[in-house]
């Protein structure tokens, strides 16, 4: 066997490996022999055709495909442990030539991860304000929640709730038809198409009118775009929106807590003030760490995203590929499309997830047995199910959430240092009882 490593890139190894017309022979026999014993040949007792019936039997390309099965693993193994080469997944191997066999192999190395300057980053946490008219929006709506709907004798206006019958067909095929159905006319609102809400403005109670419109170029069902169906409707009923006066009584059936309208203000802008600030603390995590990994020098495998995006899509279908297959259906892609339209969030996760993991070791963050046991717990208290509980007595729950922890305190350390406090700065590096193992997955990233 000779091997020849051509070179490294991307935190890749790229072998050829060219095998001895030995190896292969000697491969070629023991697939002679494994398969033989399982071949019913005409004129012959089980297992003891000889290798040229055999071969004319079940063909020399499967022969040599079982052979290669066997020997390029082997023969693989063989390489790196020569060349020295560290593997951290599964090649990619390619058979070029069958005569002498060569056979490629791309082989993904551990990442390379240099830190920047990180314990010297500053970053500003943009500050939470919530405005008299931010609470003014919130109690509108609420207002809008709790109104009821009268019904008048006067022609539809924007902001009614039109009771109607409607029929409808593109091309003689039909399309929507319903009875009794609710709708409130909204200026622009695009279903079931565009200018719908307009034709029914001005019309009365009991009126009728046909009408076409055009469906745009971003309808969802794309076989329809550009089509124009023909709508017929009758008017049944309009409301109009009877708003509830701003008083302490409508405090009170918002919340019966807020006794007078004043409570309920200021129970809108605390809300909105938690809301706030838990999106101001999530934003300036996003930074921070932006800002570190953007002062790293980074290199890995290509392997490392699709991993990400495999497990981007485990999380997403988790009933198997009968959900994927349906989904990719219904938006009319392949899975390869969306793949590559995932790339882009599986390389940010990887690359985040790389740089925290190297951090981990530097600052050597870990968790303790008592964090992981008050984590668990605290978690079991919001358990819906005994089966929810037992999952998280296993030692893969265990190593999970011991890993969401020190991806916490990784980032909050991280976050000590861009606000420069004095925590950040005087805090030694803490010394473990191990090192971490892996490499932590960001949380809620």
């Amino acid at each position: 066997m000779k091997v020849t490593n051509e070179k490294i890139e991307n935190s890749q190894a790229f072998l050829t490996i060219e095998m001895e017309p030995a190896e292969v022979e000697e491969s070629l026999e023991g697939s002679y022999h494994r398969l033989v014993k399982k071949a019913k040949i005409p004129g012959f007792r089980q297992g003891k055709a000889p290798r040229a019936i055999l071969e004319r039997y079940i063909g020399r390309e499967s022969l040599l495909e079982d052979a290669l099965n066997n020997l390029v693993p082997q023969a693989y193994e063989k390489a790196i442990k020569e060349q020295e080469v560290e593997a951290i997944a599964h090649p990619q191997i390619e058979v070029t030539q069958t005569e002498p066999l060569v056979f490629k192999a791309i082989v993904p190395l551990k990442p390379k991860v240099k830190l920047g300057d990180y314990q010297h980053i500053q970053v500003t946490p943009e500050r939470v304000r919530v405005t008299k008219s931010d609470v003014g929006e919130v109690i509108e709506q609420l207002r809008h929640q709790h109104a009821i709907w009268e019904p008048v004798e006067r022609t539809v206006d924007f902001g009614d709730l039109v009771v109607f019958d409607v029929e409808s067909s593109i091309e003689d095929k039909p399309f929507i038809n319903q009875k009794g159905a609710q709708y409130q006319v909204l200026h622009d609102l695009s279903f079931p198409a565009p200018g719908f809400a307009e034709q029914l403005v001005g019309m009365n109670r009991d009126e009728e009118k046909e009408f076409k419109l055009q469906l745009p170029s971003d309808y969802p069902r794309s076989e329809l775009v550009g089509k124009e169906p023909w709508f017929k409707v009758k008017v049944a009923e309009i409301k109009q929106e009877i708003l509830p006066e701003l008083n302490d009584e409508f405090a009170t059936e918002i919340n019966p807590d807020f006794k007078t309208l004043d409570l309920l203000r200021k129970g809108v802008s605390s809300e909105l003030k938690l809301r706030a600030e838990e999106k101001a603390r999530t934003d300036f995590e996003e930074r921070v760490i932006d800002t570190v990994v953007g002062l790293t020098e980074l290199e890995f495998p290509p392997i490392l995203v699709e991993v990400e995006i495999n497990r981007i899509l485990s999380q997403r279908f988790q009933r198997g590929n009968q959900e994927l297959e349906e989904y990719l259906r219904n938006i009319k892609k392949t899975e390869e499309e969306l793949r590559e339209e995932l790339r882009p969030l599986a390389t940010k996760r990887t690359t985040r997830s790389l740089v925290l993991g190297k951090i981990v070791e530097e600052e050597k963050i870990e968790a303790s047995d008592s964090e992981i046991d008050t984590e668990i717990a605290n978690i079991k208290k919001s358990a819906t199910e005994n089966k929810e509980e037992k999952v998280l007595n296993t030692p893969q729950a265990r190593e999970s959430i011991e890993q969401t922890l020190i991806t916490r305190k990784t980032i909050q350390r991280l976050v000590e240092i861009a606000k420069g406090s004095k925590e950040a700065k005087t805090t030694p590096k803490r010394k473990g009882k191990k090192e971490t193992k892996t490499t932590p997955k960001e949380e809620g990233k």
